[in-house]
C-alpha cells in the first residue's frame, strides 16, 4: 500500500514537472480560474499572443502597478512581504498582499484563487520553479495572457479588444494603466464602465510608469531602446 502511494506521488511530481517545463514554450490550455468562470456563467474570452505582440505599455503598466522590482528579484519581494505582514498585524480587517508577478503567474497557471496556507505553500513551490526554468520574458508574457482583466476576460489582447477595440501593441500608456488598475479584483473594479477605483488607481499607476520608463532593467525586459 505504501509503495503504491509513493509511486502515485512520484508520478504526480513527474507530471507536474513536465507540465511546468512544457509551459515554458506552450500556453496553458486552460486554467482552474478560467474553468471556474465558465461554470459560473461568465464565459471565457481570451486570445493568447506573443511577447512582442503585447507591446511595451502593458508590461510597463503591470510592473508599475504590481511589481516594480520584477526584473531584479528571484520571484519574491522580501521587503514587500515584511511590510505587508506588519500592515496586516495592525489592520486585520484590511489584508494587504505582497505577491510578485511571478507569484501571481504561478497561482493563475497552476493553482486556484483564494488564500489558505496550503495553496500559499504550493504557490511558493511553483514560483520557485518558474523562476528557475522560465525567463522573465516568459513569466511576464504568460501572466499577461492568463490574468483575468474583466468578467470572463483573460489576457491583455482580449481586454484591449473589449475595452478599446484595438490590439494590445497599440495601447496608449493611459489605456494600459486602466487595464492594470483592475487587476486586484477585475469583476468589481471595471474598466468599462470605469469604476471610481480604476479612475483613481490608473492615475497613480501612470505616474509610476513615467518614473519607471527610464529604468535600464525594465527597458531591457520590455525591449525598449
Amino acid at each position: 500500500m505504501w509503495k503504491k502511494i509513493k509511486r502515485i506521488f512520484l508520478w504526480l511530481f513527474i507530471l507536474q514537472f513536465v507540465y511546468i517545463l512544457l509551459c515554458k514554450w506552450i500556453n496553458p490550455p486552460i486554467t482552474i480560474t478560467q474553468g471556474v468562470n465558465v461554470v459560473k456563467g461568465y464565459g471565457l474570452k481570451r486570445d493568447n499572443i506573443s511577447y512582442n505582440a503585447m507591446g511595451s505599455q502593458i508590461g510597463l503598466a503591470v510592473m508599475a502597478a504590481e511589481d516594480q522590482l520584477f526584473p531584479d528579484h528571484n520571484g519574491f519581494d522580501v521587503k514587500a512581504i515584511k511590510k505587508a505582514q506588519k500592515y496586516n498585524e495592525k489592520n486585520p480587517t484590511r489584508v494587504r498582499g505582497a505577491s510578485t508577478i511571478s507569484q501571481q503567474t504561478a497561482k493563475n497557471v497552476f493553482l486556484w484563487q483564494g488564500g489558505g496556507y496550503f495553496r500559499k505553500g504550493l504557490e511558493v513551490y511553483f514560483t520557485f520553479m518558474i523562476e528557475l526554468l522560465w525567463s522573465k520574458e516568459r513569466i511576464l508574457q504568460t501572466y499577461l495572457n492568463v490574468a483575468e482583466m474583466g468578467p470572463g476576460i483573460f489576457g491583455v489582447q482580449a481586454a484591449s479588444k473589449k475595452y478599446f477595440s484595438k490590439d494590445a501593441r497599440n495601447l496608449t500608456r493611459m489605456e494600459a494603466a486602466q487595464i492594470a488598475a483592475c487587476l486586484p479584483n477585475p469583476k468589481k473594479f471595471t474598466v468599462k464602465p470605469q469604476s471610481r477605483y480604476v479612475a483613481y488607481r490608473s492615475a497613480r499607476i501612470l505616474k509610476q510608469m513615467n518614473n519607471l520608463a527610464s529604468d535600464p532593467d525594465i527597458k531591457a525586459l520590455l525591449n525598449v531602446k
